[in-house]
């Protein structure tokens, strides 16, 4: 649940965007496990996809609070253990979203900001429908299928290629000729409705298990460990895109996909090249219109830039593209009692309101609970106990309040009291930092509801990702004190039975197997890169992205925590100069991370953690160019490139940027009109580069 979540996005203030940002991350990341990993989504496509509207208009208006955790850095979910491991050579990333056509002219606007086209520039614009299925990589050597992938994480996938050599529509030998000895064509593999419905008559036939939509059919179906069971399923696949290949495809996205389909693969269509935002607007507007008559799902319409040579400049963000972006339809509403409210206790304190409600299907899924985000917007929609009320599955993982429908009723409920204690058994006050909307305990990790949301967060799928260790699990498990804090996760297997308790595989819902299972999940992550266990510690600010800032920065767990204890104890020294000198973090983001530091008990976790695993650090981005491993920082205006562009390619190559000079700068590239910076690095005596001869010293030239 997050805070603010319905809060107008300009009404805003940078602290409630920061809480915002930082909760959303944390339940999106339950429902993309739950969509990728377990093909057993709790919301539908649309409530889904329409959660990061609001996500990335928060990230739009504040881009200096983006964080790692960020739905924008995220992709899939981690490949099962019942398949072979794939690693894409190249990244299966997933897409940004727009919600509407002002987000749409947002995309094409960001586009000519980074690329630093002229207003009058047209940008060609390639727009399919997007198909509701699940992502596969198929590859090819020499014109034969030789492997296919699931997405998985988006760097490791499931071995399928047994199961996918059973689907008609996925070519076996390339048609034609002229395609590249190494081709990897990604795609969607899909159920036709109709095959779909079959399905299902056949399944209830014979006393199966009846799927709750095309999608999950599909999606089980292909990770089937039975590849009989799979070549009894009707699935298709459209190879629209592509990854790791030996020669271009063309010089276009129109040239590839009609090379695509000559060398014998179904695409999606309708999809139309368009000349500007109307035309792709327009498109739009057609797929929406023939969507009922498709005979396959479809939650959206995707555009790309045409030209390939764009796409590469544009290059990627941590989860998805810079060149193409996911235009959702709108979500569905239905119309309910509000029962209950009650208060919900997240792993940072805050202290958010849930609507619980009667239950209703919203978009396919039954709905029983809403968030109501904080007091104030309470107040603003007046949402009283035993109103009815539209409930919308769209900008939230749990539903959201749209309005009350009933509110002139003359028995009416009282209104919702203002929060003034944390309903955990530590009584303590509600703290209401001035500028935000939502009340936090004050009981730290001593705060029972806290100590289980972090836990939760710990092993949640881009932390630890423990597989057998759901919320559920952790509930149960601290309340008959099995756990109370991370590091005890690492000993379960040792304590298990002791002290009189009864060993797991006797416990209710428990067996051997799954004691078992669980048991090897846990010795499975006692190796864990450095990014993901800074990650996993729930420092407020501190997600995907600014872990793996952090891990690049400090490259080992020890070297980082005595860096941070440095910062924490001298604010005006280098340790703490160096932190907030990081691009991307800032002394807001530092001062959360040094009140991590602050907390006796967060440092007595941090070092049985340390004791109990093998933390790596991170590898490079790249180890074997000029500029590896350096610090750089860029001012003033550049002619041949934006800065985020150059920003983008020097981390490419390995190197850190920086926001600020120091000491420890290796370079700093100037533009037109360089300022302060560039006198800085004079007085420090830092090499200073021109526009042209960074770029010669990168290879650009």
């Amino acid at each position: 649940m997050a805070d603010n979540q319905n809060a107008a996005v300009e009404a805003l203030t940078e602290a409630q965007a920061r809480t915002e940002l930082a909760r959303l991350a944390m339940e999106i990341a339950y429902h993309d496990a739950r969509y990728h990993k377990e093909d057993a989504p709790e919301i539908s496509d649309a409530a889904y996809d329409a959660l990061r509207r609001r996500n990335d208009a928060i990230e739009a208006r504040f881009p200096e609070l983006v964080r790692a955790d960020s739905p924008t850095h995220r992709v899939g979910a981690a490949a099962s253990d019942a398949f072979s491991k794939v690693a894409h050579r190249v990244p299966m990333l997933s897409l940004g979203n727009a919600f509407s056509d002002d987000d749409v002219a947002e995309f094409l606007q960001r586009i000519r900001r980074f690329l630093g086209l002229e207003d009058a520039e047209p940008i060609e614009i390639v727009a399919e429908p997007k198909i509701d299925g699940l992502s596969a990589s198929l590859r090819y050597e020499g014109g034969v299928l030789v492997q296919a992938a699931t997405r998985g994480d988006g760097a490791i996938g499931e071995d399928v290629t047994r199961n996918v050599r059973t689907i008609e529509s996925v070519p076996k030998t390339l048609a034609g000729s002229g395609w590249p000895e190494t081709l990897e064509v990604r795609g969607e593999v899909f159920m036709r409705r109709q095959d779909f419905a079959a399905l299902n008559q056949r399944q209830e036939d014979s006393g199966g298990k009846l799927f709750a939509n095309p999608r999950n059919a599909a999606a089980g179906s292909l990770r089937q460990l039975d590849p009989a069971i799979t070549a009894q399923r009707p699935l298709a696949f459209f190879g629209y895109a592509w990854g790791e290949i030996s020669a271009p495809l063309g010089e276009t996205v129109t040239e590839a996909r009609q090379n695509l389909e000559a060398w014998g693969f179904a695409l999606n269509h309708p999809t139309e090249t368009c000349a500007d935002l109307d035309a792709a607007l327009a498109h739009y507007q057609t797929i929406m219109t023939a969507r009922p008559t498709l005979d396959f799902d479809i939650d959206g319409v995707v555009y790309k830039v045409d030209r390939l040579d764009w796409q590469q400049r544009l290059g990627f963000v941590s989860r998805a593209p810079r060149w193409a972006i996911a235009h959702k339809f709108p979500a569905e509403q239905a119309e309910t009692i509000l029962n209950r409210i009650t208060i919900q206790v997240g792993r940072t304190g805050a202290l958010t309101p849930v609507a619980n409600l009667e239950p209703i299907t919203v978009g396919g899924v039954v709905v029983s609970r809403a968030t109501l985000h904080n007091e104030d917007e309470i107040a603003r929609k007046d949402i009283r106990e035993g109103d009815r009320v539209i409930v919308q599955r769209a900008g939230d993982v749990i539903p959201q309040i749209v309005r009350v429908i009933d509110a002139d009723r003359p028995d009416r409920g009282a209104p919702f009291e203002s929060l003034t204690t944390c309903p955990c058994p530590l009584e303590t006050p509600a703290l209401r930092p001035e500028g935000e909307a939502v009340r936090r305990c004050s009981g730290g990790l001593e705060c029972p509801y806290q100590r289980v949301a972090r836990l939760k967060h710990f092993v949640s799928r881009d932390a630890f990702d423990i597989e057998g260790l759901g919320g559920r699990t952790i509930e149960a498990f601290v309340e008959d004190g099995l756990i109370a804090a991370p590091a005890d996760i690492f000993t379960l297997q040792e304590r298990d039975g002791q002290d009189g308790a009864p060993p797991l595989a006797e416990r209710e819902g428990w067996g051997e197997t799954s004691a078992a299972n669980l048991f090897n999940s846990i010795d499975d992550r006692r190796r864990i890169d450095l990014d993901r266990f800074i990650y996993a510690l729930g420092i407020r600010q501190v997600g995907q992205a600014t872990a793996k800032t952090l891990a690049r920065n400090y490259g080992a767990a020890p070297t980082w925590k005595q860096a941070m204890l440095e910062a924490r104890d001298d604010p005006e020294g280098p340790a703490f100069a160096d932190l907030v000198n990081i691009d991307g973090i800032g002394a807001s983001v530092a001062a959360d991370i040094l009140d991590f530091f602050r907390e006796e008990r967060s440092l007595r976790e941090f070092d049985l953690l340390l004791d109990r695993l093998t933390i790596e650090a991170v590898a490079a981005a790249a180890t074997d160019t000029a500029v590896a491993g350096k610090t750089v920082v860029f001012t003033g205006t550049l002619e041949k490139m934006t800065r985020n562009e150059a920003k983008a390619r020097a981390e490419s190559l390995g190197a850190k940027v920086a926001g600020s000079v120091s000491k420890k700068t290796d370079y700093v590239v100037v533009g037109a009109d360089a300022g302060s910076k560039a006198r800085k690095a004079e007085a420090l005596g830092v090499p200073i580069l021109s526009e042209d001869a960074w770029r010669d010293m990168i290879g650009d030239a």
